[in-house]
């Protein structure tokens, strides 16, 4: 009994550590996220710190990409910023990739 309580415990082991590494990769992509439309709406350093720190609050709105989503597509088109949907859905794409990979190499 004692093998297959080991390997209980190993499964839930992994399962916390890869929930902890999707909730990282998140909330770094929603960072960059904030970062990148900063960088279109031409906010100064302090306002694009505060703002990348919008961005990640803004997802725990609601569950999935859609509430960060929104919030970009309405800061950038108040901001007068020509982006379209998929021009986000895609930058939420590539920071994915980029979170990934920057969480990994920290390790």
């Amino acid at each position: 009994m004692t093998t297959f309580d080991d390997r209980e415990r190993a499964f839930e082991a992994k399962y916390a550590r890869d929930e902890e590494m999707a909730f990282r990769v998140t909330a770094r992509r929603n960072r960059l996220l904030g970062q990148w439309a900063a960088a279109k709406m031409a906010l100064t350093a302090e306002e694009t710190d505060a703002y990348a720190k919008a961005v990640v609050q803004a997802d725990f709105e609601e569950s999935g990409d859609e509430d960060v989503i929104r919030k970009l597509l309405g800061d950038l088109t108040a901001a007068g910023v020509e982006v379209d949907d998929a021009a986000v859905r895609a930058a939420v794409e590539e920071m994915t990739v980029e979170a990934r990979r920057q969480l990994m190499e920290a390790q």
